[in-house]
């Protein structure tokens, strides 16, 4: 069990207002992107969406599109809103995207208009995409 540490005091500089205030300008989008795992590309792909278990594939299909993706996971722009935490089998258009059947979890589901949801997904294993991206459309 982790120790306790006192509550802070008059004078004490844990947590001192001008250090945190410098700490969070250093949060650029910049410095952002340069934290992630995996290097995104810009590309426009259809996909379509399908809960991830056999039993489930009939309950509904979406169709999507790619905002941007990794070899760690994708931007969706869905009709549909998706469950954080659950996974989904995507398929995206070869034409563009060349990757088979892909399972990914859904990390974060945003509502951006009320027939528009941006999700977040990652994939189960790393994808090669060297090869994998035929077209770029940003």
């Amino acid at each position: 069990m982790a120790p306790v540490e006192p509550p802070m005091k008059a004078g004490d500089n844990r947590g001192d207002p001008a250090d945190l205030l410098a700490e969070l300008q250093q949060n650029t989008s910049d410095a952002v992107l340069r934290t992630r795992a995996h290097e995104r590309i810009r590309v426009r792909a259809s996909v379509v969406v399908q809960p991830g278990n056999a039993s489930d594939q009939q309950r509904f299909k979406a169709q999507g599109v790619t905002g941007d993706i990794s070899s760690g996971g994708c931007q969706i722009l869905s009709p549909l809103p998706m469950v954080p935490g659950d996974f989904y089998r995507l398929s995206f258009d070869r034409q563009v995207v060349d990757l088979g059947l892909t399972f990914a979890r859904c990390l974060r589901c945003k509502l951006i208009r009320e027939d528009a949801f941006e999700v977040g997904f990652a994939f189960f294993t790393a994808l090669d995409l060297t090869t994998a991206i035929r077209a770029r459309a940003a």
